[in-house]
């Protein structure tokens, strides 16, 4: 069997920083030597509090929704302006280009268009349309709600694991579906609260390879206004969207993943108050990496912090820090990983640690 049928993960998702100079029409080249097209960019300020921006191919450069509100999308046209063979290009906003600022980019690849006409197709209840990419398990919808408990396609041919999910049309709080919970719970991306025990958003009913189903709740099924989801599923060697459980020690648990991480998002589940902390591999080089961080539910800067250790190994990641934040003693923890590289390639290839 092979470990893995992506053996460049580059080709999927890359992070990028760079130095804002507060120029008009910038391109952004992504650093792998595999150019990626991008339809997906997150982008942050690391060196100031100002806003996450969540652009997507599917909507349009100029169509922004935010990871730490609950606002509705906005148009803004001097920020993310075209999405490049090999980046993205911005314009003079301080949210995406001040002057002598850092910045970061997490970017993913979907790629190849998707409608689904529910009705001619018998696949879910309300058409679908976006962009999907089945070989890295990542697909975009966007949806037209309608009353009550509905499904959608999603494209990908395998069983999402994850999905972030959006109104568009109104100030709701964004639902995030983690298998781990089941689709009777939800977290909110935009606070850090603790997981809610509702069926309203996922109609406590497991996805499946062909459809999600959306209840009748005012985050993921609003009738007559427009939502967005983006929606993964795992894929071996490349991705991995997990649990771990806190041990309150130093030497705290080891997350096996299969893969070198290049991105790690995590939060504890039980616990109001804890953060979501977004940790990568070109923010800090180091294999300790893993403690410069951001939290996708706060506009904050970047922070160096001690409490936040994980180090990326080249099968998984190591907790080293004691904190609540990252390891509570006996807390359930969700995350959502991608790769750097593949522990193990498809020719039997390892790779190592940095």
């Amino acid at each position: 069997m092979a470990y893995t049928n992506i053996d460049d993960p580059t080709a999927f998702f890359q992070t990028v920083t760079y130095t804002g100079n507060g120029a008009t029409g910038r391109s952004i080249t992504l650093p792998s030597d595999t150019n990626m097209q991008p339809d997906w960019v997150w982008l942050k300020s690391r060196g100031e509090a100002e806003h996450h921006q969540l652009t997507d191919s599917v909507r349009g450069v100029n169509k922004q929704l935010y990871s730490h509100l609950a606002y509705a999308e906005a148009t803004e046209t001097d920020r993310i302006s075209a999405f490049n063979s090999d980046g993205f290009t911005i314009e003079n906003d301080i949210i995406v280009n001040k002057n002598n600022i850092e910045f970061v980019a997490w970017c993913w690849k979907a790629g190849t268009s998707f409608t689904n006409d529910a009705s001619s197709t018998s696949v879910g209840s309300v058409d679908t349309a976006g962009s999907v990419n089945t070989d890295a398990g990542f697909s975009i919808m966007k949806y037209t709600g309608v009353s009550g408990q509905q499904t959608i396609a999603h494209g990908l041919g395998a069983v999402p694991k994850m999905i972030l999910v959006k109104n568009l049309d109104s100030a709701e709080n964004w639902r995030v579906y983690h298998h781990s919970l089941g689709a009777g719970a939800y977290l909110k991306l935009n606070t850090a609260d603790a997981k809610v025990d509702d069926t309203g958003p996922f109609s406590n009913v497991t996805p499946t390879s062909s459809v999600i189903t959306m209840g009748g709740d005012d985050g993921t099924m609003h009738a007559n206004e427009e939502l967005i989801a983006y929606i993964f599923a795992e894929k071996q060697g490349y991705s991995k969207f997990g649990t771990y459980t806190g041990n309150a020690n130093a030497n705290g648990p080891f997350i096996y993943t299969g893969f070198k991480p290049a991105f790690f998002i995590y939060k504890n589940t039980n616990t109001n108050g804890e953060e979501i902390k977004i940790l990568d591999n070109k923010r800090d080089p180091f294999n300790r990496g893993s403690q410069r961080n951001l939290n996708a539910h706060t506009n904050t800067a970047e922070s160096d912090d001690a409490n936040s250790i994980g180090e990326f190994v080249s099968n998984g990641v190591k907790i080293r820090s004691a904190h609540n934040n990252i390891n509570k003693s006996g807390s359930p923890f969700i995350f959502m990983a991608f790769a750097e590289n593949p522990f193990v390639t498809s020719a039997g290839v390892p790779t190592t640690a940095r």
